[in-house]
């Protein structure tokens, strides 16, 4: 049997970066195979990093990500494979108030986790909401968590099928 992780990220508070957040919220109404677990982690990079450690055959990041797109693009990336050896001190280190999924991939790398398969959902976003930030997603992000939600399917059904 396949295990996937899909692993879903973001901070409520800052706009469209709860993006994450809003497609693990959709998928949470859908039924999926045996051996999917869809988490939100908010911003709890330890609490990522140490789910990559259990032993997933692969894992589907959701997030928000500035790639160039118009806002609201939903995009598949696989992020190039890291290392145990490339990382730096400053790869590793992981703040209490942020998420970045870099770090997280660099540090359970460095820890000896060894998926054979990540691959990040990403949605253009408008706004993070600036220093004040914002609740709420804007109106192209919002009308991409239905497609970045069906993507997220067919991902694992390809995966499933291997």
């Amino acid at each position: 049997m396949t295990s996937i992780l899909v692993a879903c990220v973001g901070n409520i508070f800052n706009g469209d970066d709860a993006f994450g957040v809003e497609v693990a919220r959709r998928l949470s109404r859908v039924t999926l195979p045996d051996g999917v677990r869809v988490i939100d982690f908010g911003i709890r990079g330890i609490d990522l990093t140490y789910a990559l450690m259990d032993g997933y055959d692969a894992v589907i990041l959701v997030d928000a990500a500035q790639r160039g797109e118009a806002p609201g693009v939903v995009s598949v990336v696989e992020p190039d494979p890291i290392a145990a050896g490339d990382s730096t001190p400053e790869d590793l280190a992981l703040s209490p108030h942020e998420l970045d999924p870099a770090k997280v991939l660099h540090l359970a790398s460095a820890l000896g986790g060894n998926c054979r398969c990540v691959l990040l959902v990403a949605c253009e976003p408008l706004t993070f909401g600036g220093d004040e930030g914002v609740i709420g997603l804007s109106e192209p992000v919002a009308a991409a968590v239905g497609v970045a939600a069906e993507t997220v399917e067919e991902l694992i059904e390809e995966m499933m099928a291997v």
